[in-house]
């Protein structure tokens, strides 16, 4: 493996990586236990569009040669907002929060467990300013268990339409924002 480019972008600077951030997802989601198909990468290109028009959108990414083998990205969720509305209620100190929305995390199988994820995160949340982070994550999915060693706790599920119940799972960043 080559030696991987870091970079850290907003959404000016993300938006003409799209094509390779859903090809990225459209590879990574084909597997199981996510096994997702043409019709949820289609999903994944409106949401990516709406996505970086949030404030506060960021987009680390590993290339390696040009081509893109691993992302993460996520925006500012305002305080009073949570999930989705088939979501869990959570506590109102979550709720009341600004919060960290990392919506998607995703690393090509050749470049898992050599720490490219943790780097990303890493790169993404440092420069955060928000208290807490917040994702969804398949509990059936091996990165859940990686969730919980950089210490995410599960914080209840939400229960999208086109995909199986995830959990929602929350990482304090700061005491003293």
């Amino acid at each position: 493996m080559a030696e991987l480019l870091w970079t850290l972008d907003d959404a000016d600077t993300a938006a003409p990586h799209t094509d390779q951030i859903r090809d990225l997802y459209a590879t990574v989601y084909a597997e199981p236990p996510y096994c997702e198909g043409p019709e949820h990468v289609r999903q994944f290109g409106r949401w990516w569009r709406d996505h970086l028009r949030q404030p506060g959108f960021a987009l680390a990414t590993a290339r390696d040669g040009g081509q893109i083998v691993g992302a993460v990205y996520g925006y500012t969720m305002p305080s009073g907002e949570w999930m989705e509305p088939d979501a869990d209620e959570p506590s109102a100190e979550l709720r009341d929060a600004v919060k960290v929305f990392i919506v998607e995390w995703m690393v090509l199988s050749a470049y898992r467990s050599r720490g490219v994820g943790r780097n990303l995160l890493r790169m993404l949340l440092d420069p955060r300013r928000e208290p807490w982070a917040v994702l969804a994550a398949n509990p059936a999915a091996p990165a859940r268990r990686l969730y919980e060693r950089l210490g995410f706790e599960q914080h209840g599920q939400i229960r999208p339409r086109m995909i199986p119940d995830m959990d929602v799972l929350v990482l304090r960043l700061r005491q003293d924002r």
